[in-house]
């Protein structure tokens, strides 16, 4: 029965790989060198999804028909043909060719990621590729098929490309950690939201946080190119509610460092720090890591000069006052004291008088009136402009009057609880038009925007910007790093 089946998907396979137009739009994209990616058998078009169909129900029908079926055999060869189609798309040579020299009948018996590539390289060769035995019988096996896959598993690993640029983010929250390609690729594809399906995965996805807590190191998690530049979002295996415990701030601040040092020997050009890995009392917004390790080749950014320059660029011209928490924060006193250059009266919420009269002291002396200390949001029953730095409940936000809009640049955004009121989503750029690969999205955004620090991370590396951007925002810098942005093709969400 299986020599018939193999025989059918020869056939098939010679028809399909016939169409010139066919087989070149489908494969041609490159497999080997590529990070991998979560693949099935769903992997295809609609009509071999048909054909597909049709292949798989012969020997589970003919089975049948001649009183030999039964369920172990209708879920195991469904499944084995999955997992079969599934490590042939894999994009990693995943069989050692020592299987091979040992014995070497599984030559025969078995494929591999390097058979099947080869099968799209030539699409004269390699159909058989469940049953290698019967493209020699055919006598259409490609005679480099062994050489290549020894040359391949020998050299693994050794000219793989080093990304150009690499955005260091960290896990949010227990739900959110399954909002990853390699988990949940549909989901994943699709922006953030908490769905029912994942609340029965919960307690599995909370072990796996735990096993990564005491024995993870960062990784590589999504990649894209643009303009020829690899690009990649590594994640520190730590997630938000631990970047709150004093004492696991060394450990965090050791991931990062690590990250930070395995960039700058591979030759990665720019690192992006995201969220809370630049955090003022972590790491002083990556000021740590430049000190202690001077000679980096890596240029280490936080971001958040972009970042501040997009809350900015949403605020109406027309705006005259508006409320600010999180305002002693980097991004805070950033936009505190350029809004304040503008003639904007800010009203920063703070309890600290000392670091509030730093910022103060910072803006020029005709303007400094401008800043007025609060700490009550009641300050605010009159303000229509709020830009939240730090979480916000529902019922502090019942201050706001009706009609006020909420800017924010907090991490997980505020819950949009007044329907008479209008919220701004997370600070975001949309990648220029020329990316590709774009096979999920960053948390809540849509597919092809990202977060704002992330973007000027980009925009650090096209430039070719040769210092560090960590510590304390330039002022001075917001309007040229904007500009420089949309130069590059970056827009406004």
């Amino acid at each position: 029965m299986d020599a018939q089946k193999q025989d059918l998907l020869q056939q098939i396979g010679k028809d399909f790989e016939s169409d010139e137009g066919f087989s070149s739009g489908k494969m041609s994209a490159p497999l080997f060198g590529w990070p991998w990616q979560d693949l099935g058998t769903g992997h295809a078009t609609f009509l071999e999804h048909l054909l597909l169909c049709a292949i798989l129900g012969v020997p589970v029908i003919g089975t049948t028909l001649i009183g030999h079926g039964s369920v172990i055999m209708f879920y195991g060869y469904v499944l084995i043909f999955d997992f079969l189609r599934c490590m042939g798309h894999s994009n990693v040579e995943v069989v050692p060719h020592h299987y091979f020299d040992t014995l070497p009948i599984l030559k025969y018996l078995m494929y591999t990621p390097t058979y099947h590539f080869i099968h799209h390289k030539d699409m004269k060769t390699n159909f058989c590729l469940f049953m290698p035995l019967f493209d020699v019988l055919g006598n259409t096996m490609n005679e480099i098929s062994w050489d290549l896959h020894r040359e391949i598993r020998s050299n693994e690993g050794k000219k793989a490309k080093a990304p150009d640029f690499v955005f260091l983010a960290h896990g949010v929250d227990i739900m959110s950690s399954m909002h990853v390609p390699f988990v949940f690729r549909s989901l994943s594809s699709l922006p953030f939201t908490t769905k029912l399906v994942l609340f029965p995965c919960w307690p599995f996805a909370l072990l796996v946080v735990l096993i990564m807590w005491a024995k993870s190191k960062p990784f590589l998690l999504t990649f894209c190119h643009l303009r020829g530049r690899l690009l990649q979002s590594w994640i520190v295996p730590r997630f938000g509610f631990m970047y709150f415990l004093p004492f696991a701030k060394d450990g965090i601040n050791n991931q990062i460092e690590e990250a930070i040092l395995m960039a700058d020997r591979i030759g990665v050009k720019v690192l992006s720090l995201a969220a809370l890995n630049k955090n003022e009392g972590l790491n002083g917004g990556g000021k740590l890591f430049v000190t202690n390790h001077p000679d980096l080749k890596v240029r280490v950014v936080h971001g958040n000069t972009l970042t501040a320059a997009v809350i900015l660029n949403e605020i109406r011209q027309d705006v005259r006052e508006v409320f600010l928490t999180g305002a002693t924060s980097k991004l805070g006193r950033a936009i505190a004291l350029y809004l304040a250059r503008r003639g904007v009266r800010v009203l920063m919420l703070t309890q600290s008088t000392e670091r509030f009269k730093s910022i103060q002291k910072e803006a020029s002396p005709e303007m400094q009136n401008l800043l007025v200390q609060v700490t009550k949001f009641q300050a605010a029953k009159h303000c229509k402009t709020w830009i939240l730095g730090k979480w916000t409940t529902p019922k502090e936000q019942r201050w706001a009057p009706p009609g006020t809009h909420f800017h924010q640049f907090v991490v997980p955004p505020v819950f949009e609880v007044r329907r008479d009121c209008t919220y701004s989503k997370l600070a975001a750029m949309k990648l220029p038009s020329d990316v590709e690969g774009l096979g999920s999205c960053e948390y809540t955004m849509e597919r092809g925007v990202v977060h704002a620090c992330h973007a000027g991370g980009i925009v650090h590396l096209l430039e070719g910007w040769t210092h560090h951007e960590v510590g304390a925002i330039n002022v001075d810098q917001l309007d040229f790093v904007w500009e420089a942005a949309l130069r590059h093709g970056f827009k406004p969400v």
